[in-house]
C-alpha cells in the first residue's frame, strides 16, 4: 500500500514537474506559429461578390504602401447613395451588408501578412495602428471624406482600437471582442479557453515563451500591444460588444477596455453569444446598435 502511495506522489510529482517544461516548450512553437496567418479563398471572394449584388454596391481596389514599405491591399466599396466608413475585407462581410445598406461607404483591407496584402508576420498591431494611418492617408488623398469610422471583429477589433489611438482623424470605434492586451490574451490561449489561471500559473512558462519567442521572430514588443492603454491615450467614442459565452476572449477583456476608456463609451454584452458571434444571435439589435452609435458621433 505504501509502495502505491508513494508510486502516486511520484507521478503527481513527475507531472508538476515536466507540465511547465512542456508547456514552455510548445509556447515556443506557438509564440512563432501565430505570426503567420492564412491567406484569402475563394469562398469568401464569392461571398464578397454576393453582397455586391444583393446591395448593388460598386467596388474597386484600394492598395496602399505601409510606413515600411509593405503592400496593403483591399477594397472600397460604395453603396448607391455615398457616405463613409471603415472596416476589414472578406472575415467582416456580414458587416458590410448592413452598412452599405445604410449608406456607408467602406475600405475594407487585408492586414499585413493577411489576405493580399505583402508581408511575413502579423504584429497584432504594433505596426498594424500606423498601417491605419497610411491608409487614412490614402483614402484622404482619393475621396471626399465626411467622417471615419473603424469596426473590427476579435484581433481586427483590437487593431483598430490601437489604431484610433494615433489615427485622430477615426471619429469613433465599434470593437466586437477586442483582447485588452496581447499578454492578457495569451493568457486564454495557454490556459486552453478553460481557464486563464491555468495560463497564469501551471501553463505560465508557455505564455512566456510564446511571447518572447514573437518578439524575437516578430522584432516587436508584445507589451506594447494593449487597446486596454489605447483608450486612455486618446478619448474616442467606443462601442464594445462581447458574449457571455465566448471562451476564445471572454467578456473580461472588453470589459476592461470599457472600464478604462475615457471617451464616450458603450458596452452591449450579448447573452449566449459565442465569439464573433453577436450579430448571429441578435441581429436586429446589433444592426441597430451600431447604426444608433455610428449616427450619434
Amino acid at each position: 500500500m505504501r509502495r502505491l502511495a508513494y508510486f502516486a506522489i511520484s507521478i503527481l510529482v513527475a507531472i508538476l514537474v515536466l507540465t511547465p517544461a512542456f508547456a514552455a516548450l510548445i509556447g515556443s512553437g506557438m509564440g512563432v506559429g501565430v505570426l503567420h496567418p492564412l491567406h484569402l479563398n475563394a469562398m469568401r471572394m464569392a461571398m464578397a461578390d454576393q453582397v455586391l449584388a444583393e446591395t448593388r454596391a460598386t467596388r474597386e481596389d484600394f492598395d496602399v504602401r505601409a510606413p515600411d514599405g509593405i503592400a496593403l491591399r483591399g477594397w472600397k466599396m460604395h453603396p448607391p447613395g455615398p457616405n463613409g466608413v471603415g472596416d476589414n475585407r472578406t472575415g467582416t462581410l456580414a458587416y458590410a451588408d448592413f452598412l452599405l445598406r445604410h449608406g456607408y461607404s467602406l475600405v475594407m483591407m487585408d492586414a499585413r501578412a493577411h489576405g493580399a496584402s505583402g508581408g511575413d508576420i502579423a504584429t497584432y498591431g504594433f505596426k498594424e495602428r500606423y498601417d491605419t494611418v497610411a491608409i487614412t492617408d490614402a483614402l484622404y488623398r482619393t475621396e471626399k471624406v465626411r467622417r471615419l469610422y473603424a469596426m473590427g471583429v476579435s484581433m481586427g477589433a483590437a487593431q483598430v482600437l490601437d489604431s484610433a489611438a494615433v489615427e485622430s482623424r477615426i471619429a469613433a470605434v465599434v470593437a466586437e471582442d477586442p483582447f485588452a492586451s496581447l499578454r492578457e490574451v495569451s493568457y486564454d490561449y495557454a490556459g486552453l479557453h478553460f481557464s486563464p489561471m491555468l495560463g497564469k500559473t501551471l501553463f505560465r512558462p508557455a505564455t512566456i515563451t510564446a511571447l518572447h519567442s514573437m518578439a524575437k521572430a516578430g522584432g516587436f514588443d508584445p507589451d506594447a500591444i494593449s487597446p486596454e492603454r489605447a483608450v486612455t491615450q486618446r478619448a474616442f467614442p467606443v462601442l464594445l460588444i462581447c458574449g457571455t459565452s465566448d471562451t476564445i476572449i471572454p467578456c473580461r477583456h472588453a470589459e476592461r477596455i470599457y472600464s478604462a476608456a475615457t471617451g464616450p463609451k458603450e458596452l452591449w454584452v450579448v447573452q449566449g453569444a459565442e465569439h464573433a458571434s453577436a450579430k448571429g444571435v441578435e441581429p436586429a439589435e446589433y444592426e441597430a446598435r451600431v447604426i444608433r452609435f455610428l449616427g450619434a458621433h
